[in-house]
């Protein structure tokens, strides 16, 4: 019985969510360097299991990492700059020369202009390009082809389509013109003569990418810290996934989509959520045994350690809305792959792949049953609990061990924010629940109920740990501009702060 007991407390885990963007830096943006291993320091020293972060691939249209050029590259943003000054491509007067003003938040717009300037110049001093004066060390000219060989079934499309599109203007590729966007293969032959330095480049920013990533989770899970990454399920309109294979997504003869994704109209808002990404075929993909799919996974699980996959309610069911409508209101439910997928899934991969189900929102009964059936954990969030007309599934004493219990996420409010603008009757209830008496430590009510429900896994954004109101908040869901721009400041992470939450971590046996 107490053997028993033992391996119950062994599961119980607790992490912090935050995305790399936000880590402090000289450089503008958060990325793999010397404040990312600090954080793994400070997650240790906190007594923490897990960093969970949002998706890496490179941001497109509204800055957002949920809108990305390719579900399979890396953010070029990413990329330490002190770690190029290391390797010898840049020097310090040419990080200086590009560097953004402000440290306390993202200012995409700038970085765009300056940070791909940088590392322009860093791929031309690496030796790899064509006109570097510089000879190459061989040991990392040796890597880089290997990296190109082993990743050229997502790799050469990607770097082609970003080559387009920056000699395009970065104009949506549907612009491009007609050899160009419908890929006619002795058009595509002769642009890959004329832009073969441009193509190398991405190849190098990813080559970049992922070594400096792959050392960092290395450190982290030597320092007992593992990721927890996040996999949206779909893809940019204006994407090289889109763009290279059109045949996994419902298009018309002209490959404009037929309908798109997003949400219908609810209590948060009125007309829904246009999200605009193109719908899968989901009868191709079943043809080709999910072939696409099992790729992006096994991608997906060389970079993390676990998978948080969003939006899990659109395998069983997805909300279509017809292309062109300027709102989610007329949009339809229509049939996913359901287990059929994770089926498929776990005969390739088996069963030890550690998935976590993002199964927020009003689940209907087949969803449920999906999830269940899966035996991945869901989620719960405890702003989603205390709505004062309702016995809510998000309440602790509901939970079962099984789940991955938030404060919040990257979408929602600060916990401090949502607690100072919640309906009075649901503040009333959040008071009385939590033991509320004081506005001082709110946040820290909900991390010790969270931290002490049965879920198996607690996770935890770093607002809610500082006590931070809404001007933290990461995301406003249906908005553009002002989003995912929030950063740390240097000396926010204290040593008395690692010491409460690690005090915590100790208190409700996650340690």
């Amino acid at each position: 019985m107490a053997k028993k007991e033992e391996m119950k407390k062994a599961k119980r885990r607790s992490g912090v969510l935050m995305p790399v963007s936000s880590l402090p830096s000289p450089y503008g943006i958060g990325g793999f360097g010397k404040s990312a291993r600090d954080f793994v320091d400070f997650l240790k020293k906190a007594g923490q299991s897990y960093w969970q972060i949002l998706p890496l691939g490179p941001t497109s249209y509204g800055d957002s990492p949920y809108q990305s050029f390719s579900t399979f590259a890396g953010n070029p943003y990413f990329v330490d700059i002190d770690t190029l000054i290391g390797r010898g491509f840049l020097t310090e007067k040419d990080a200086k020369k590009y560097a953004c003003r402000s440290d306390h938040y993202v200012d995409y717009s700038e970085l765009y202009k300056k940070r791909m300037a940088l590392l322009k110049l860093a791929y031309k001093n690496s030796g790899i390009s064509a006109s570097s004066s510089k000879s190459p060390d061989p040991k990392y000219v040796k890597a880089f082809a290997a990296f190109c060989k082993e990743n050229a079934w997502w790799l050469d499309d990607y770097a082609l389509f970003m080559a387009l599109k920056d000699s395009h203007g970065g104009v949506s590729f549907d612009k491009w013109p007609e050899g160009e966007k419908n890929r006619d293969e002795a058009t595509l032959d002769k642009l890959r003569d004329k832009y073969a330095d441009e193509i190398d480049y991405v190849r190098f920013i990813q080559f970049e990418f992922i070594v400096e990533w792959t050392e960092l989770k290395a450190y982290a899970n030597r320092e007992g810290i593992e990721i927890i990454g996040d996999i949206p399920i779909y893809v940019s309109a204006d994407s090289s996934d889109m763009w290279a294979n059109p045949a996994l997504f419902q298009l018309d003869d002209n490959n404009q989509p037929t309908g798109v994704a997003g949400c219908p109209p609810d209590a948060f808002s009125a007309t829904g959520q246009l999200w605009g990404n193109p719908l899968y075929d989901w009868d191709y993909h079943k043809k080709t045994g999910y072939d696409w799919w099992m790729k992006r996974i096994a991608h997906c699980f060389k970079l993390y350690d676990v998978v948080r996959i969003d939006h899990f309610r659109g395998f069983d069911e997805y909300y279509a809305i017809p292309y062109g409508d300027e709102t989610a209101e007329f949009g339809k439910w229509k049939k996913g792959p359901g287990y059929d997928l994770f089926r498929a899934m776990k005969e390739k991969f088996g069963d030890s792949l550690r998935v976590i189900a993002e199964d927020l929102g009003y689940l209907t009964p087949s969803v449920i049953k999906l999830v269940q059936r899966t035996g991945f954990p869901g989620m719960k969030v405890l702003q989603f609990a205390f709505d004062s007309r309702e016995d809510s599934d998000y309440l602790p004493h509901n939970y079962t061990q099984n789940c991955v219990v938030y404060t919040g996420t990257h979408d929602n409010e600060t916990t401090r924010g949502w607690f100072e603008t919640c309906p009075s009757k649901d503040r009333t209830f959040a008071k009385q629940y939590l033991d509320i008496h004081s506005r001082k430590d709110i946040a820290w009510k909900f991390i010790r109920c969270a931290l002490g429900s049965v879920a198996d896994t607690c996770i935890i954004p770093i607002q809610d740990y500082l006590n931070l109101d809404d001007s933290a908040r990461i995301n406003t869901p249906s908005t553009l501009g002002g989003n995912w721009e929030w950063r740390l400041v240097e000396g926010d992470l204290t040593d008395e702060l690692a010491e409460r939450m690690l005090t915590m971590t100790r208190m409700y046996a996650r340690f």
